[in-house]
C-alpha cells in the first residue's frame, strides 16, 4: 500500500516586526496557529482534535462560560472601585471632622493662624 505524504499548506508570508513583549509574541504565535488550523479545516486535513476544539469554541455552553467569566471580571472590578471609593470617602470624612473640630475651638494641634500672628 502506498503511503501518502501530507504536506502542510503554504501560508502567505508576512513580514512583521519583532515582538516587543512576551504577550505580543504569544499573540502572534496564536494568530499563526489559528491561520494554520483554518487552512487545514478548509483543505480537509485538520485533525480530529483541531476540529473538536473549534466545535467547542462555537458551542452555546462555551459562549455562556465566556459571558460568566466576563461578568465575574466586571464584578471584581466594581468591588475594587468600591473599595477605593470607600477609602477616599473615609479620608474626606476625617478631614471634615478635623476641620469642624478646629472651627469649634477644639484644637488638637497648633493652629496655623496663631502661628502666623506670632
Amino acid at each position: 500500500m502506498k503511503k501518502l505524504k501530507v504536506v502542510a499548506p503554504s501560508l502567505p508570508k508576512r513580514k512583521t516586526k519583532a515582538a516587543e513583549s512576551i504577550e505580543e509574541r504569544e499573540s502572534k504565535l496564536c494568530a499563526l496557529a489559528y491561520d494554520l488550523v483554518e487552512q487545514r479545516l478548509i483543505n480537509g486535513t485538520a485533525t480530529s482534535q483541531e476540529t473538536t476544539h473549534f466545535l467547542r469554541l462555537g458551542s452555546s455552553r462555551e459562549r455562556l462560560e465566556r459571558e460568566i467569566l466576563q461578568k465575574h471580571k466586571e464584578l471584581t472590578e466594581a468591588k475594587t472601585e468600591n473599595m477605593r471609593s470607600q477609602a477616599h470617602n473615609e479620608e474626606l470624612y476625617s478631614r471634615a471632622i478635623e476641620a469642624m473640630s478646629r472651627y469649634s475651638g477644639n484644637r488638637g494641634e497648633d493652629d496655623d493662624y496663631e502661628t502666623y500672628l506670632r
